[in-house]
């Protein structure tokens, strides 16, 4: 551990940071489905759904995704133009998740017969899977990660225990914290103390916070936190329009310029601010994800989804 992280923890009874948190969680936690099952590919589609979205919204879509596709060789071998639509139609943010996830599914089957890897470091050679995705996937499926360290975490260990705002620094603390082979309850109670006690607007009393006799941030009263990075406007933005697009090759399967323009936005004219070199713009930006096959036939531009 490095001399700023331990200098954060110093005069800290670590037994009892742990066992404060971990008999909080466990007396009351919000009860979120994915958090009853150890079963990783239902952990990681929890995962990957609330990356852009918050939890009590994934829970609905989340259940759907499994009720249609119930095992990862069910995704596997799914269309991923149908798994595409689904998660455009649930509003899961950015579409290129649903194809990274149809992916893994397939690198699950073909290269893992079908059984997930348990450790963090392979996971992680799953499509789309990042380090804060394989490591929860491991915590959570397996007991087998890291202290989990997300913009919730950071935020609990730079008020509570005065970390400085350092991802290594936080990782360090993170880790120095956790409990050696119980990453499962650890990451899921100190993940839920952000998300319910320590907030940007903290509830310290109200949620029973049971780090408040040792908190720097209870005993200065001074609740800074380190900036927390915003999403852009969703309405209007590229990242809608995309969506609306793929919405549309959804149902019509294959459609040339002018009559998709419209189907996107309603101002749509050919050569205006928002024509056809706008538009195929986001075709390519769609194409470089694989999600779109862009053909030129008969003079016309045409797009379809991806098989």
């Amino acid at each position: 551990m490095s001399e700023d992280a331990a200098t954060a923890l110093s005069g800290v009874d670590e037994d009892t940071v742990r066992t404060a948190l971990i008999e909080w969680y466990e007396a009351d936690h919000r009860d979120y489905p994915w958090r009853r099952t150890d079963d990783a590919y239902e952990i990681l589609v929890s995962e990957v759904m609330s990356q852009q979205t918050q939890l009590d919204r994934v829970v609905d879509a989340w259940q759907a995704f499994l009720d249609r596709w119930p095992t990862v060789a069910d995704l596997a071998a799914a269309d991923r133009a149908e798994v595409v639509g689904f998660w455009t139609s649930h509003s899961l943010g950015y579409n290129n998740r649903a194809k990274y996830l149809h992916e893994a599914a397939n690198q699950v089957v073909s290269e893992y017969d079908g059984t997930f890897p348990r450790d963090p470091d392979e996971l992680s050679e799953l499509m789309g899977v990042g380090p804060y995705t394989a490591n929860a996937v491991a915590s959570f499926a397996f007991d087998n990660g890291d202290a989990v360290v997300d913009t919730n975490v950071k935020r609990v260990l730079h008020r509570a225990f005065d970390v400085a705002d350092d991802d290594s620094e936080f990782e360090r603390a993170a880790q120095e914290l956790m409990p050696e082979g119980e990453s499962r309850i650890w990451n899921n109670a100190i993940m839920e103390l952000g998300g319910v006690a320590c907030e940007k607007t903290p509830s310290c009393d109200a949620a029973g916070c049971p780090w408040r006799e040792f908190c720097h941030a209870y005993q200065t009263a001074d609740f800074t936190a380190p900036d927390v990075p915003t999403q852009p406007e969703f309405e209007g933005s590229r990242r809608q329009m995309r969506g609306r697009v793929v919405s549309a090759l959804e149902g019509d399967r294959e459609l040339a310029l002018d009559e998709l323009g419209p189907k996107v936005r309603v101002d749509y004219v050919p050569g205006g601010e928002y024509g056809r070199d706008w538009l195929r713009g986001l075709l390519s930006d769609l194409s470089d994800d694989g999600l779109v096959s862009v053909d030129e036939r008969d003079g016309d531009t045409v797009a379809r989804l991806r098989e």
